[in-house]
């Protein structure tokens, strides 16, 4: 998308009210919740703390980028079937820092994963069921990899 923005814009907020991208949800606006997580040319960012003229140029990734048509990415696949969903509100961040994480370790340890992950706040289903399914994801997608 290509679009004027003024200068005091923040990316979640571009991102959410004017392209209408709500999976990036707005949580503490402080950088401290991880709900706003999205991949900026690979990585994961809080966009609540970046200006959106500062993603002039980036490739922005959010959780609505990361499906193809009807099929789940392998990480929304394994959150699903791993019950590491609950409310939801915070599984589009943690989906976007495990994603960025697989793109620079596609088979991290379950103490990487951890570590990755605990920027992102869960209050529903704590964080064993999401590092499972970060695990699975990523032998899926490493399997996947492998055969084509």
């Amino acid at each position: 998308h290509e679009l004027a923005v003024d200068p005091w814009e923040r990316l979640v907020d571009v991102l959410r009210e004017r392209l209408r991208l709500t999976g990036t949800k707005v949580g503490c606006g402080e950088g401290e919740c991880g709900a706003c997580t999205v991949n900026m040319d690979g990585k994961a960012i809080l966009s609540c703390l970046m200006l959106a003229a500062k993603a002039d140029g980036k490739k922005i990734l959010t959780i609505e980028g990361l499906q193809k048509g009807l099929e789940l990415h392998p990480l929304q696949e394994a959150f699903v079937s791993e019950s590491a969903i609950q409310c939801g509100f915070c599984t589009p961040g943690m989906i976007m820092a495990a994603n960025a994480l697989l793109g620079i370790d596609p088979n991290p340890s379950e103490s990487v994963v951890r570590e990755n992950i605990a920027n992102n706040l869960c209050r529903c289903t704590g964080y064993d069921k999401p590092v499972k399914a970060v695990l699975k994801a990523a032998k899926a997608m490493t399997e996947g990899n492998n055969n084509g």
